[in-house]
């Protein structure tokens, strides 16, 4: 090995390790004499004051939310895992110990969420309070590999609970992404199931975020403890959005219902009011009358809702898969079918880019909206998105799970698209990289890991050190990664310290040694504003701010 190659190799694991430290040393509880172990999301770069949200009338609350900490607890897993130092590991094991035993309700759920809090400085339930203190999970993968490791009993309590709190309906399937604290477990994995048909009308909404966050669980659950009703159920789920697929296409789905209509809609399509689910299927109120009966919001792939379907529910599917083995097999053969037909229907290789579309093939390129609703005000013209790092990735452990050439063939456009040059007329054959390249994105390092995975080719390795420097040139400041140089705000979710531990991994040829990567999570809700003005806003946009605004 080049003497200059394992020099950056050290500073880029001496980076993270830097970051932990800070985290930990910076982001604990500093608001009472005996400290609990929490730690807050993040902190002002310049300060070191911990971020806070401000809701409506001006309270600021220190934000303390777990399941915007998963990544994080991923890092200091693997950073233990690999570098020896067992604080890190035990630091987030501290952390789940407290909310296991604090801050968990009557039903096992965990106080966290997309609209729900901690205070940090007052250890009471907080948060926007547009949408109430619910719970919500979407998209957001808890870490239960270590809830598991640190408490059997209440990591197999909390899924069951989670379960319970989004499905009204259980033989029905009907799930809503708002869930309810303190019910009572019932029957839970022993409901009937009466397999219904799609895109019955109902009152939650089915999406697929918090299907995905679902059927995680289940599958999680399945793993540690051998429980095959939960891996069931975890399939009953997964099937209800392979179900609703078009028939023609194989395109879809974000959702598998569509919205019952309890009321009649007396506002002006202008009014924010106008794109509430209780009106009916806000696809079909906004686009029915000129796109048909396919137009319903479960046959909506824009960007936002593809990369649900085309990138988390993929990678997550799949790493079930891979951990579970025959039982899980299923998942696979859904996963395969869908990426295809995308790959069909809505890439453009030539551009490198993604039509917006129904789910029935209909290209919504340049389509303007003929009335305001959910998708936007009238007026508003429907964008083709770029093919990024994300679905690199989503492809790439397609490929190397299913071994069809008609995947790599993506895999080789996308990269192409993102200027990595070429990765092989197929894995291994043929590679022209371009090493030089200037890419920092962390979900790009995640892809080239998986192709590396694959065949582990030293072009590939190469090109994932590349991105790994980028990386830390351009994003690791004061002692954090930072979305850009200037940024108001640390994250301690940031994604970047895990993408560079799992390079790390595979260069020591330990891979599993580092959590895998999904997602991040969010939170979300009313914002007010120093000048007084309140508008949602979601959390990941407040590390987005620059000092200088």
């Amino acid at each position: 090995m080049k003497l200059d190659e394992r020099r950056r190799d050290e500073e880029r694991l001496r980076a993270v390790v830097e970051f932990a430290h800070n985290v930990l040393t910076q982001g604990r509880d500093r608001y009472r004499a005996k400290p609990t172990p929490l730690l807050a999301d993040g902190l002002k770069v310049d300060t070191g004051e911990h971020i806070t949200w401000r809701v409506a009338g001006g309270r600021e609350i220190i934000l303390s939310n777990l399941a915007s900490q998963q990544v994080l607890l991923r890092v200091l897993t693997g950073l233990s895992n690999l570098t020896g130092e067992i604080g890190f590991k035990a630091a987030g094991e501290a952390v789940l110990r407290y909310h296991f035993a604090h801050l968990t309700d009557s039903s096992g759920l965990l106080q966290w969420g997309g609209h729900r809090v901690i205070d940090l400085k007052t250890l009471r339930v907080d948060g926007p309070e547009n949408k109430g203190l619910v719970h919500e999970l979407k998209n957001h993968f808890p870490f239960y590999d270590l809830m598991f490791a640190v408490n059997p009993a209440a990591t197999r309590r909390l899924i069951g609970a989670i379960w319970n709190a989004h499905l009204h309906d259980w033989a029905n399937l009907e799930l809503s992404r708002h869930g309810r604290y303190g019910l009572s477990p019932g029957l839970l994995w022993e409901h009937p199931f009466h397999d219904p048909p799609p895109f019955r009308e109902t009152r939650g909404l089915s999406f697929l975020p918090t299907g995905n966050d679902l059927i995680y669980a289940a599958g999680r659950l399945y793993k540690h403890t051998g429980y095959l009703p939960a891996l069931v159920w975890a399939k009953r789920l997964a099937w209800m959005f392979v179900k609703a697929r078009h028939p023609q296409t194989r395109l879809g789905v974000y959702q598998y219902t569509q919205a019952l209509k309890q009321e009649e809609a007396e506002i002006a399509p202008e009014d924010p009011r106008f794109s509430l689910s209780c009106y009916g299927d806000r696809a079909k109120r906004q686009l029915g009358p000129e796109l048909g009966p396919d137009a319903l919001e479960g046959n909506m792939l824009l960007p936002r809702k593809a990369r649900s379907i085309y990138v988390i529910n993929t990678l997550m599917e799949l790493e079930l898969a891979e951990e579970l083995g025959a039982e899980a097999r299923e998942f696979v053969a859904w996963v395969h079918e869908g990426m295809l037909a995308y790959a069909k229907y809505a890439y453009l290789p030539e551009t490198n880019q993604l039509k917006p579309m129904l789910a029935n093939g209909t290209d919504l390129s340049g389509y303007k909206l003929p009335r305001s609703g959910y998708y936007g005000r009238a007026g508003t013209v429907l964008q083709r998105s770029p093919a990024g790092g994300d679905f690199l990735h989503a492809y790439a452990r397609t490929y190397r799970l299913t071994g069809d050439p008609d995947l790599w063939t993506v895999v080789r456009q996308i990269g192409q698209g993102l200027g990595l040059g070429d990765l092989g007329f197929r894995p291994g054959d043929k590679v022209q990289l371009a090493l030089e390249t200037r890419e920092a994105d962390y979900r790009i390092l995640f892809a080239l890991l998986e192709i590396y995975r694959t065949i582990p080719h030293r072009a590939y390795l190469a090109l994932a050190r590349r991105v790994g420097d980028n990386i830390l040139r351009s994003k690791f400041r004061h002692g954090y990664f930072l979305r850009q140089p200037d940024c108001l705000y640390a994250e301690f979710n940031a994604v970047e310290p895990l993408a560079l531990l799992a390079l790390e991994a595979t260069i020591r040829g330990t891979p599993e040694l580092v959590p895998g990567y999904l997602a991040a999570g969010y939170l979300t809700g009313d914002y007010e504003e120093l000048d007084g003005t309140v508008h949602g806003l979601y959390g990941g946009e407040l590390y987005e701010r620059s000092r200088m605004s």
